[in-house]
Parts: structure tokens; C-alpha cells; sequence
């Protein structure tokens, strides 16, 4: 056998065994110990082991050395189209732009030429005991229907407010000032049974800001009590949602605080062009189905320095939302920031488009996740981590495609929402678990095409982390601690890009569902 022959056999072997460094050296041993120029099928091999590994850079650098400038087949197709996928990752963004038309005054020092349509005027007491719904119902009325108004709920008083919907459209350029404190009743069984999922309900509107340094405070600790996952000899039940925004579009939130949610803190759905600065929300750590701020159904929607701590996801986004973008969130307690759950009961996830960039986690069960049930359809699809610092996190980079928060066991189904394209850049910080990294995706619908880039995960303990694959495949570039050499198997090779891009014509489903308690 010839020298060319025999650094043909070296290459292929060390790629099949996925030995990089052997590789490499079989190569460089041709061109300098024996001054043989490596021919079109040597570079080829060489490129695809290195494009397997996430040397990007390196298999590059020998792409533009092989005879005729180029290589073909499964080598350079692999290198195209790993540079194609981090493009289009990196580029991934979200328009920051404000959506709001109009200036809002600040009600401390000027009214901006706007109509006041305080609370108090309409009979509301505010003394946190009194019932002042009726009073909150006349006030929206009028300045719902009023140009340029301000719905004010005025400082330093607390007002007790039953479940409520206030409805649009309404006159251009109303602004929702929110000073005080608005109050939940306090016991489950005072409800209004025609709203079990709704508090204060905000519908149909564009145009609108909503801003102000009160509190919007859901008295949630008789329902957490009463919860089947605080007691299992409860029934399991729904609970109402503090506030949300629904059928809405060009909406600003600012400034807000929301705690003791009954159950999910604020919810925004089948909305467009949304924008959340500086809101907070706070629950205890322990409190049931939380969720601090929950997205569905809804396109064009950023969030922006927020602080939240709570007993579920501080953030989560299902099916129907695309386009979205977190910046600068602080998350702890929680269990993280979420993508799902999707495809329960065996429906259609869509959720494409999200960004987070700049984050802190402390003390999460869950950092970046993106959980799917076992059935249903869908894609999970352009998404991308990055700039995140975690301290004494569980499960610091998770994707689960076998969720399960069901009282009884999940059986394992055939069908999967796809989950592709999906970057980790800049994540850093400290672990409580062993496996720092986890890609439990579906066995027969596989994860492709992820990306992480400059991760260093350490333990808490000074042990060591580890990664975990099943079903995953995709590259590294850059430092990543631990190593996830499992993202690029060849057993996982054959996995394509097109398998997403079949699943294009797929229609999310119509029902926007939110948390109903298992």
C-alpha cells in the first residue's frame, strides 16, 4: 500500500472513531514527513472530522486549501451548512424599537393635555377591605371611551377588586396608570364562578400603556394551599391569572409590580407588538404553577429589565409565539426560562424566533430550557441563548422531549415536536447538577443543529460536570466546558436540516392553553 493510500485509511479510520487529534496528525504526517501534497479525498475526510467537532475555523482554513478550492460532497456540504445555521443564529434578533405612539407624561409633574378618570371619582373607597369593582367598572367605561384619557388608580391606597374584564377597543391613546394597589379577595370560595381563570382581564386594545409604581398583589396563599401539588388529596384544579393581556397589539407595560398571583402572574396572548420594561414579580419559591410572565399565541413581544421570582418558570413561551426577545432579566427563585411545555395531549407546538440576551439565574431548578411532551407536532426552531450567568443552578442547559407533569406516567409515543437550531453563547456560571448540559430529545424525532459556543459550566462541589445526549446532534466553537463531544456522534450524523424545514406547512393549534394544574 502507497503513502497516499495508507493516509486515506489513517483519516477515514480516525474520522469513523471520531479521533481529532490522530486525524490531524495522519494528515500533517503526509504533507510533513513525507512531503506528499494530501489529494481531494484526503482533505475531504479531514474536513468532514473536523466540521463533526466544531473546529469551524479550522476546517475552513483547509476548505480554501483543497485542490480546485473547494470540496465536495458530504465534507463540504456539512461545513456550508453548519456556517449557513450559525449565520442565521447570530443574526437572529428582534426589533427593540418602542411600539407606543405617543409620549406619556409622567402624572407626578404634568397631565399632557390627557383626561383624568380617577377610581375614586367613581365611588371606589380603597381602603383594601371595601369592594370597589363596581367603582373600577364605571371608571374604565369612561375612559375607555374617552380620547387621550388616563385610568388612574391613584397612590397610597389599596383597592379590593373582584375577577373583571375590561374590554376594547377604546378611544386613542389611553394610558393605564397604576399607583396603588389593587387587591384580590382572599378566598377561593368568593371567586365569581363565571371567571375561574381570570382576575383582571384586559382585551382587545391597541395602543394602550400600562405604567406606574403600584402593585397589583393576587392573595394567592389560599389557593396555593389548595393546590393538588401542594396536597395530593386535593383535586387538581385551575386557578385565575392576576393580570393578562389578550387580543391586543402596540402595548407598553412599565413599571409594574406583580405578587402573590393565584396562579400565573401575567399572562400575554394572542397578542402582537408588546413591550414589558422594568416589571417585576415576586412569589414565594414554593407557590404552585406560578409562571411569572407566560407567552402565548403571540408575535413581536420584549421584555426588558425585569425581575422575577416565583414557584414555576419566571419566563415561559408556548405555542403560537414567535419573535420574541428577553434582555437584561434577573430570574430566581424559579424554575427558569422556558420554552413549553409543548405538545401535550398529543397537540401542535410552534413557537420560533427567541432570543434572550443578558441574564442572571440564582438558585433556579431549570436555566435555559425548552420542554415538549412525548406526541403531538410542531417545531421549536431558531432560538438563541446567549450572555447568561448562573449561580447554583439545576440543570443549567436543558432540552427535555420527555416532560411529564402528570400524576401518572407518560407512556413514550413516536411523534415529537422537532427541536432545531438552537444557540448557547456566553453561558457561564455554577451547577447543582452533575449533568450540567442535557439533550434528552425524542428518540425517533431528533434534535439538530445545536450550537454552543464559549460555555463554562462548573460544579457548585468542585466535582465534575458532565453532558448528556440522547438523540441530539450538533456542533462546538470556542470554549465548551463540559465537553459535549456526544452532540457530534456519527450515529446522529444523518440528521438534516430538512426534516425541519418539511414540518414548515404545519399550523399551530388554535387553542392558546395556559396552565391548568396536574
Amino acid at each position: 500500500m502507497d503513502i497516499p493510500e495508507m493516509g486515506w485509511g489513517g483519516n477515514v479510520g480516525c474520522n469513523h472513531a471520531g479521533l481529532v487529534e490522530e486525524g490531524k496528525f495522519v494528515f500533517n504526517l503526509m504533507k510533513y514527513s513525507y512531503g506528499i501534497y494530501p489529494e481531494q479525498q484526503h482533505f475531504s475526510c479531514i474536513i468532514d472530522l473536523l466540521g463533526r467537532a466544531g473546529l469551524l475555523g479550522e476546517a475552513e482554513e483547509l476548505l480554501q486549501q483543497a485542490p480546485g478550492g473547494g470540496i465536495y460532497g458530504v465534507a463540504g456540504n456539512m461545513l456550508n451548512d453548519n456556517f449557513n445555521i450559525l449565520e442565521e443564529l447570530e443574526n437572529l434578533d428582534i426589533d427593540e424599537e418602542d411600539v407606543e405612539p405617543f409620549e406619556i407624561p409622567s402624572w407626578t409633574s404634568e397631565r399632557g393635555g390627557k383626561v383624568l378618570v380617577n377610581v375614586d371619582s367613581f365611588g371606589a373607597v380603597g381602603d383594601g377591605v371595601s369592594d370597589d369593582t363596581e367603582a373600577f367598572r364605571k371608571a374604565w367605561d369612561t375612559a375607555c371611551s374617552t380620547p387621550k384619557s388616563v385610568f388612574l388608580v391613584p397612590p397610597g391606597r389599596s383597592y379590593l377588586v373582584n375577577a373583571t374584564k375590561f374590554k376594547g377597543p377604546c378611544a386613542d391613546r389611553l394610558v393605564v396608570q397604576i399607583d396603588g394597589t389593587i387587591v384580590a379577595p382572599a378566598e377561593p370560595e368568593n371567586w365569581d364562578p363565571n371567571l375561574p381563570r381570570l382576575w383582571l382581564d384586559f382585551s382587545k386594545l391597541q395602543g394602550v400603556a400600562f405604567q406606574g409604581n403600584g402593585v397589583i398583589d393576587g392573595s394567592g396563599s389560599k389557593w396555593w394551599a389548595s393546590s393538588c401539588k401542594k396536597n395530593k388529596t386535593n383535586p387538581c384544579r385551575g386557578a385565575p391569572t392576576a393580570l393578562t393581556i389578550e387580543s391586543s397589539s402596540s402595548i407598553k407595560v412599565k413599571g409594574l409590580t406583580i405578587q402573590n398571583s393565584q396562579q400565573m402572574n401575567f399572562v400575554i396572548s394572542k397578542s402582537e407588538s408588546v413591550r414589558v420594561y422594568g416589571v417585576q414579580v415576586s412569589c414565594p419559591g414554593d407557590s404552585p404553577n406560578t409562571d411569572g410572565i407566560h407567552i402565548s399565541g403571540s408575535t413581536n413581544v420584549v421584555l426588558q429589565d425585569c425581575k422575577i421570582g416565583t414557584g414555576d418558570d419566571c419566563v415561559s413561551i408556548v405555542n403560537g409565539s414567535s419573535a420574541i426577545k428577553m434582555k437584561r432579566i434577573y430570574c430566581g427563585p424559579g424554575h427558569g426560562v422556558s420554552i413549553g411545555s409543548l405538545g401535550k395531549d398529543n397537540s401542535t407546538g410552534i413557537v420560533s424566533k427567541v432570543v434572550l440576551d443578558t441574564a442572571f439565574l440564582r438558585e433556579t431548578t431549570n436555566g435555559v430550557r425548552i420542554k415538549t411532551w412525548q406526541g403531538g407536532s410542531g417545531y421549536v426552531r431558531g432560538v438563541r441563548f446567549e450572555n447568561v450567568r448562573m449561580e447554583d443552578v439545576a440543570n443549567p442547559i436543558i432540552i427535555d422531549q420527555f416532560y411529564c407533569d402528570s400524576p401518572k406516567a407518560c407512556q413514550n409515543q413516536t411523534s415529537a415536536v422537532q427541536i432545531s437550531q438552537i444557540m448557547y453563547r456566553n453561558i457561564s456560571g455554577t451547577t447543582k447538577s452533575k449533568e450540567a448540559m442535557k439533550f434528552a430529545c425524542s428518540d425517533t424525532v431528533p434534535c439538530s443543529n445545536i450550537v454552543l459556543s464559549n460555555v463554562n459550566l462548573e460544579r457548585k462541589d468542585g466535582t465534575t460536570a458532565e453532558t448528556y445526549c440522547n438523540s441530539a446532534q450538533g456542533f462546538n466553537y470556542g470554549v465548551v466546558h463540559p465537553s459535549a463531544d456526544c452532540l457530534s456522534s456519527h450515529d446522529k450524523a444523518p440528521i438534516l436540516i430538512n426534516q425541519v424545514e418539511n414540518a414548515e406547512h404545519i399550523e399551530p393549534s388554535k387553542d392558546h392553553i395556559v396552565h391548568t394544574e396536574l
